[in-house]
């Protein structure tokens, strides 16, 4: 436990090793470069974290961060609405944003089925990807969830709920690693996995 001599240098670094992947030693180098910056840019620091939480919202339709109810893609006319692709989370969405390689609208469930960490179907977006697919016309369903047991459990749990609704249900290629997150994955590879992704039903039957 680190004993600093300012009480409230302390308080500060208690709050930073809060985020994730930050250490009480990492949160001390950051608190003391605080420290050293001039106070405008401290202040515009705090500015912007304060923005972010009061006025940065998820979309009401994909579950994507948005500055409105309805976030740029999925209100962009150019993008085709008929085909979803369903991703873990928000930083998905940025990964495969990156590859220039996808013009559908996405889904984004905040999670994989995951009993272990206290992670089930109602704490994930899964009703409301149900209803969007009876509800509206989608002829592609692009299951991109991570190459782990709980991706491919929520995949199986997502097809079986869906394929009496949609056309074609589809995942993305094996170019993605067994065990591999899409955000750690090249653009390169991301993008080919993308556009040659396959019938779930048959790849999963082989």
């Amino acid at each position: 436990m680190l004993e600093l001599y300012s009480q409230n240098l302390e308080n500060a670094v208690n709050e930073i090793a809060k985020l994730p992947g930050i250490g009480k030693r990492t949160a001390l180098r950051l608190a003391l470069h605080l420290l050293k910056t001039p106070s405008e840019d401290v202040t515009l620091l705090t500015d912007r974290i304060n923005k972010l939480k009061t006025h940065v919202c998820y979309c009401s339709k994909c579950f994507n961060v948005s500055d409105q109810d309805i976030c740029g893609i999925c209100s962009n006319p150019k993008r085709d609405a008929t085909t979803i692709c369903v991703v873990q989370d928000i930083r998905d969405v940025i990964a495969i944003e990156n590859t220039n390689r996808y013009e559908g609208v996405y889904h984004v469930l905040g999670g994989v089925i995951s009993p272990m960490d206290g992670i089930g179907i109602h704490q994930l977006k899964l009703q409301e990807l149900f209803d969007r697919v009876k509800n509206n016309e989608v002829k592609e369903l692009i299951l991109a969830l991570p190459a782990t047991v709980e991706g491919d459990t929520t995949n199986f749990y997502i097809y079986k709920n869906v394929k009496d609704d949609v056309a074609l249900v589809s995942t993305i290629a094996r170019g993605i690693g067994v065990g591999e997150e899409l955000e750690y994955a090249d653009e390169a590879t991301l993008g080919r996995s993308l556009m040659t992704r396959v019938d779930f039903d048959k790849a999963y039957k082989k």
